[in-house]
């Protein structure tokens, strides 16, 4: 019984030590947020930071913006008609967010948190024919919505919160490791709880990279999107044509110049003696000289 009565208390303080412990390790994982859109030189885009352990874990530039189809009453107020709310993600949002190995997420909160962004990001391995590769994606995006708040929405019928989904969505890819750079503008479509309703959201001037991040506050080398590196090329093709033109131009001449030069030593043949004759133009004026002369002589 002594026995017993002693473990008992033992299996109660292990378990006291081990709350403790994972108490302790919550703390030290503990993550900060941050807003750093006042950085921007840009003032349509927000700059968001999540860091773990006093280190950045993911990192957010982007612009965003969100297409709103919502109904009001005609002037009749028997009919309905769809007006349209612009809503953009502005400056000063609240943010949240958690960072994981294979899993990262990104919170933003705006207006009285009457919108609400989420952003949900995978890292994942695939078999290809050169081996596993590893890739990153934007995998989820939610966005949730009050039409009952009256700077954006005018009137709306059955006013209040909505949510809109993304589905089976797989955007941003970008090899692990990277950060996923694109100055050009992309829509994803998210289907809203608001009846027959698609949210449109726009993002423009991105700059994310939700895994793998080296340095504190500093992207990792950059996966530019198709687009800009198609409007790159296509600002840089003419350069590189023209300086092809001017080449070849350059190159023609000097063989026309160098053929010409040849040319015209083959046209004169030279004699025994290795002097090029007088041409006949000259010998012609010459004995015109000489008759000349002659004739004075004799008069």
């Amino acid at each position: 019984m002594d026995l017993q009565g002693r473990a008992v208390p033992s299996v109660d303080r292990l378990r006291v030590l081990l709350m403790l412990f994972h108490t302790m390790a919550q703390i030290m994982a503990e993550q900060e947020v941050e807003n750093l859109s006042g950085l921007s030189t840009n003032p349509e885009k927000d700059i968001f930071v999540v860091r773990e352990n006093g280190t950045t874990c993911l990192m957010a530039e982007f612009a965003a913006k969100f297409i709103v189809p919502y109904d009001v009453w005609a002037s009749n107020y028997v009919d309905l008609i769809t007006e349209q709310a612009d809503i953009a993600l502005t400056r000063g949002a609240e943010v949240k967010g958690r960072c994981g190995h294979s899993e990262s997420e990104l919170q933003v909160f705006w207006v009285d948190r009457a919108y609400a962004l989420k952003m949900l990001f995978v890292k994942e391995s695939h078999n290809t024919s050169k081996g596993p590769e590893a890739t990153w994606r934007l995998s989820k995006v939610q966005f949730v919505y009050d039409s009952s708040e009256k700077t954006h929405f005018k009137d709306a019928v059955s006013a209040g919160k909505h949510t809109a989904n993304s589905h089976h969505l797989s955007a941003l890819v970008t090899p692990a490791g990277k950060s996923y750079e694109c100055q050009a503008q992309q829509t994803i479509s998210l289907a809203s709880s608001d009846p027959q309703k698609m949210v449109t959201m726009i993002l423009s001037a991105v700059h994310i990279q939700p895994f793998d991040i080296i340095s504190d506050f500093v992207f990792s080398e950059e996966h530019k999107c198709p687009v800009d590196e198609r409007e790159q090329l296509e600002e840089t093709l003419p350069l590189i044509l023209g300086l092809i033109l001017g080449l070849v131009i350059v190159v023609t001449l000097a063989i026309y110049h160098v053929h010409h030069k040849m040319t015209a030593n083959q046209c004169l043949p030279v004699t025994s003696e290795g002097k090029s004759p007088i041409p006949p133009k000259v010998s012609m004026l010459h004995k015109e000289k000489n008759t000349f002369g002659e004739n004075s002589k004799d008069g």
